[in-house]
């Protein structure tokens, strides 16, 4: 049933194509969370290993919502693999060591580089119309935030 929520088709076409570059971004970065989770070698392991499981744990969560914000406007959320690596903006790279400072700083990365795209974001959704998601976007980028500063607090 075609979706009737006060929102040009063209406008609800271009703001699902955003949602899902973010949709592949997001699980990208939690694939990179999951392996520093697993894979996290050194003294602080413990703390760390908890640590990046909140990271993910969050992440799981915004994907849900991010797909379903597709869907509340009319589209159709990617969901493969393949999909998610065509569209996303971040790369797999994987530290050379598995300590904390090295999953850190290419989690940090990640994150910088999506705050600086929901900030784009932010200004697309609203040109198109869209302020829920505007304000969806505004949220992630508080959250992803508040994130990046506890990333980059493990790095002083």
């Amino acid at each position: 049933m075609k979706v009737n929520i006060g929102l040009k088709e063209k406008d609800t076409a271009a703001v699902a194509e955003l949602l899902n570059k973010l949709l592949a971004d997001l699980n990208v970065l939690y694939t990179k969370a999951r392996n520093a989770h697993w894979n996290i070698e050194g003294a602080d392991f413990h703390a760390q290993h908890i640590f990046f499981e909140g990271i993910y744990d969050g992440l799981a969560e915004n994907i849900d919502d991010v797909a379903e914000r597709v869907r509340a406007i009319g589209h159709y959320a990617i969901g493969s693999l393949k999909e998610f690596l065509q569209v996303t903006q971040l790369s797999e790279d994987k530290p050379a060591k598995n300590d904390s400072k090295s999953y850190i700083k290419i989690l940090l990365n990640d994150y910088e580089s999506l705050i600086i795209t929901l900030r784009e974001n932010v200004e697309l959704a609203e040109k198109h119309g869209d302020a829920v998601t505007e304000d969806f976007f505004v949220e992630l980028m508080g959250s992803f935030e508040k994130t990046a500063w506890m990333l980059r607090s493990h790095l002083k």
